[in-house]
């Protein structure tokens, strides 16, 4: 539980992320307490972003601000995303050379790896991830989802820097600690027929995504879809201007 005695040396951190159109436009926001009673705002936008790619880049944000303040710090977030993977989900996906338990490459790895760059310095026992529920008054929680959706929809924010007296936002009206939500089990992915590639001037059928990219990395024009069925292929043909009945080589 967060005592008056912790919070009073402690860096308490709100941070959110929010997509038009996942992917769409997106921003972020956070806002930073100090125990000396100073409060900063931050928030930005980007331009065909993921939500999940706004969630960590709000907490990111905030903790490179805090980078040179060795003391504890606390991070608020709604996103049960960001908690599972950066202190649980990356050890795994280090050790598997960024792949995911389903073998494929893990979403956002910049990003993750960013983050674990800024919060190692800190060691594990000093960065304290908090859930709280979105949308459920919690006020610094409220505060960064308006940042983030103002970000969002390019309108302009007046992000405060200044003293705790001077906030309108009730920034400490912290909520009931409560238990992490599980993830929503992924629903089962049907297997791909094939991965066709388009280089210059063959197509090729691989087995495997892997196959598929070592084709096409770095080479000029190349193209590339993932097809489901052989009928998936022919209209994958006709999406590339060529004709359904062009030979497709299969790769070796």
């Amino acid at each position: 539980m967060l005592t008056r005695e912790i919070l009073q040396n402690s860096l308490i951190v709100f941070s959110d992320g929010a997509c038009s159109g996942n992917p769409g436009p997106g921003g972020w926001g956070s806002i930073v307490a100090l125990p000396d009673g100073r409060i900063k705002e931050l928030g930005g936008r980007g331009d065909n972003v993921t939500n999940n790619q706004m969630e960590i880049t709000g907490a990111l944000k905030a903790l490179q601000w805090l980078r040179d303040d060795p003391r504890p710090v606390y991070v608020f977030t709604d996103s049960v995303y960001l908690i599972r993977g950066i202190t649980q989900w990356i050890y795994g996906w280090m050790k598997r050379g960024w792949v995911n338990a389903e073998g494929e490459a893990v979403a956002n790895k910049d990003l993750w790896r960013e983050l674990k760059r800024t919060v190692d310095p800190r060691g594990a026992k000093n960065v304290h991830w908090k859930f709280v529920r979105g949308h459920n008054q919690v006020p610094g929680n409220e505060r960064c989802d308006e940042i983030a959706v103002a970000m969002t929809r390019g309108k302009w924010v007046n992000l405060y820097d200044g003293p705790l007296v001077g906030y309108s936002v009730a920034i400490f009206d912290l909520p009931e600690e409560e238990p992490l939500p599980e993830m929503k089990p992924k629903q089962e992915k049907a297997p791909a027929h094939s991965y066709l590639s388009y280089v210059a001037g063959v197509v090729r059928r691989h087995p495997s995504w892997a196959s598929c990219e070592r084709a096409t990395k770095g080479r000029s024009g190349a193209k590339f879809k993932k097809a489901m069925s052989a009928a998936d292929e022919k209209s994958i043909l006709q999406a590339w201007n060529l004709s359904p009945q062009t030979p497709i080589k299969e790769a070796e």
